[in-house]
């Protein structure tokens, strides 16, 4: 069955960050509070890492961060996710004479320290803090980036940067890279740095240019589906997707997977084994049908797009081998209800979510659909895309869109 818990508002988080902190830090209110998204990806996965497009929207889904500045080079953190199985506080010393950070434990501070690594400003000082969020941690809406630029954002705060948004993202991506041990692509970040209400945001990943595509027919729904299967990119097979990538654009002669065609690849068949053929294929292919489908989104060729979505979903299945049979139960129960126009996993895969687009009007009947037929557990958040009223904004992108209703 579906959880009916709601999802918290960005005050919600908010608060319960800052009780946090007063409980934590002797009563002390914070000084600072920012807030970063989450997202989803409506098409175009494992294509960021190989230069070509991404087409996600950033989430009402937020990483919200509090906290003040110390006195000292002292730096004290607590995390309020209870899915964290790790010790929730962490203390540690910045360094000095631009000393590195060294990754540890827990690991979720890994993300934070990456961040102080790479911030773009010298001289950072102490702080204490509150992490807290509504974004879930493994479903595939980028928990990660979300807290990566939220702490990017609150470090801001501190000791502004030349406020370049670009560099910002770039240097979360790092963050993640050197101390997460995830080799990400820039797709999340970025996002997170510059979605806008109202728009998906095709996102060209070897130019980085951004083009926003509107997402705002009052018609249109999506559903996001929370498989409650947790997963993890830290293990061996995200590194070994972009290996293969990477050994498939050499074997073919070019700096990536965005400049290869099919026919490249079927003229270097003999000279790649089959698994690394199959994976350049999927990316191949992916790049040709997010750009295809940011092209029916502005036209509002939803038929069309969901096709697409679909044809990536099984890409990503049998191709690229990142799916799961929870994921594949969610796509195949969401595409058997009329007025449903596309399914697939989002994300890195291997667990996470489904993203689903559909009719307004057959949202209840979906949802119930998906009940009948999945009974893993899993949640439902439901957003019609028609454009609202913000909550208030902030300085890291927060769309302050409608709280997300769960069913």
């Amino acid at each position: 069955m579906a959880s009916s818990s709601p999802v918290p508002s960005v005050q919600n988080v908010v608060a319960e960050a800052r009780r946090a902190f007063q409980a934590n830090f002797g009563g002390q209110d914070p000084e600072v509070a920012v807030c970063a998204p989450g997202r989803v990806n409506l098409i175009g996965e494992h294509t960021d890492y190989n230069e070509g497009f991404v087409l996600p929207m950033a989430l009402p889904l937020v990483t919200v961060m509090v906290g003040s500045r110390t006195a000292d080079q002292n730096v004290s953190i607590v995390t309020t996710t209870e899915a964290v199985d790790e010790p929730r506080r962490v203390d540690f010393v910045l360094p000095k004479d631009n000393q590195p950070l060294s990754p540890g434990q827990p690991s979720w501070a890994n993300y934070i320290k990456g961040v102080l690594q790479h911030y773009r400003a010298q001289l950072l000082p102490g702080f204490r803090a509150v992490v807290a969020s509504s974004v879930p941690l493994g479903g595939g809406l980028s928990s990660s980036a979300s807290l990566e630029v939220a702490v990017y954002t609150f470090l801001q705060q501190l000791c502004p940067d030349d406020g370049d948004k670009l560099a910002k993202a770039l240097a979360c991506q790092q963050a993640e890279h050197t101390h997460a041990g995830v080799p990400c692509g820039i797709m999340d970040q970025f996002v997170s740095v510059l979605g806008s209400e109202g728009h998906a945001l095709l996102i060209d990943c070897r130019s980085l240019e951004a083009t926003l595509v509107p997402l705002a027919d009052p018609n249109l729904v999506i559903l996001i589906t929370n498989s409650n299967v947790r997963h993890s990119l830290t293990g061996s097979e995200y590194p070994s997707r972009r290996r293969q990538c990477e050994e498939a654009a050499a074997t073919l002669g070019r700096s990536s997977l965005r400049e290869a065609s099919l026919q490249d690849l079927e003229d270097a068949k003999g000279n790649l084994d089959s698994v690394t053929f199959q994976r350049a294929r999927h990316v191949i292919e992916e790049i040709k049908r997010t750009a295809e489908a940011a092209e029916a989104l502005k036209q509002g060729a939803y038929q069309e797009f969901g096709k697409l979505m679909v044809e990536s979903h099984n890409s990503l299945r049998d191709h690229y081998e990142v799916s799961c049979k929870e994921l594949d139960q969610l796509v195949t129960a969401a595409m058997g209800v009329e007025g449903v126009y596309g399914s697939r996993m989002t994300g890195g895969g291997f667990g996470g979510c489904t993203v689903t687009l559909l009719e307004a009007g057959a949202v209840d009947k979906t949802i119930q659909h998906i009940k009948e037929h999945y009974h893993e557990g899993s949640c439902v958040y439901e957003w019609n895309v028609k454009k609202t009223e913000t909550e208030g904004g902030n300085k890291s992108g927060q769309l302050g869109q409608r709280p997300l209703r769960v069913r």
